[in-house]
């Protein structure tokens, strides 16, 4: 693959663009920068530098990012800062087929909910983990308005009915950890469903907090608005 189209493909502008980056020097391969934008590399493993940041190329982009309040899922959000801008600019301009470009959330956080978000420019990955059918477990910290109990617990395992959906909806899994809190997973992500199932149990949430996805869980050194690679243990456990 010719550098030119390494960078057009890792985001960082039209090939021109990428071209004229490589020719005016702001692009290094190992300790010396490189001129040629013809130049062929080895796509697999290539690690690069642009203006001093360091980049390894990625044929698929799959990040995790600690979403701080306030945010919004949106690339064009309504009242509050967009998630994207979070992210340098090569990640939202990774060019994709059909014209759009740069990485996507893999579902949605209200603005007032923290946590683990994942997002990739690869459909079939955010299809997979979007999808009922394969059921993958997520996991919230609930701060709740009254105090909770065992029997609102039970509640929520055995399926409670949220108003305008006369399905019920359960937890996978509720755990008590504290007074006005409680650990709960889902399987599923219907519209404000978690804040939803507590308001069906007569409580309502102060603070949401996604603390885990399937296997992977939001790392302590991780800080609001920060970002990551995920590895590859973390997306073979996704299945990715």
């Amino acid at each position: 693959m010719q550098l030119q189209d390494l960078l057009f493909s890792q985001g960082f502008g039209t090939r021109r663009i990428c071209a004229g980056l490589v020719q005016q020097g702001h692009v290094r391969v190992g300790a010396e920068p490189v001129t040629d934008p013809g130049l062929e590399v080895e796509a697999e493993g290539f690690h690069f530098e642009v203006d001093g940041v360091a980049w390894e190329f990625h044929e698929k982009a799959y990040l995790m990012l600690n979403k701080p309040a306030g945010t919004e899922c949106s690339s064009k959000p309504s009242a509050y800062p967009s998630i994207y801008t979070l992210l340098p600019a090569p990640l939202r301009q990774r060019p994709q087929k059909g014209g759009v470009t740069g990485v996507q959330a893999v579902g949605r956080l209200d603005q007032d909910t923290t946590g683990l978000l994942l997002l990739t420019d690869d459909g079939h990955f955010i299809h997979r983990m979007n999808s009922p059918r394969h059921l993958v477990p997520k996991v919230y910290e609930v701060e709740a308005k009254h105090p909770v109990d065992e029997r609102a617990c039970q509640r929520l395992l055995e399926g409670v009915v949220l108003v305008d959906d006369p399905k019920p909806v359960r937890a996978a899994a509720c755990e008590l950890t504290g007074e006005r809190s409680l650990r709960l997973t889902i399987t599923e992500g219907k519209y404000h469903q978690v804040k939803r199932m507590v308001a069906a149990v007569g409580n309502r949430v102060e603070g949401l907090h996604r603390s885990r996805i399937g296997s992977v869980a939001l790392p302590a050194d991780l800080a609001p608005g920060q970002w990551r690679w995920l590895s590859g243990e973390q997306l073979a456990a996704l299945g990715a």
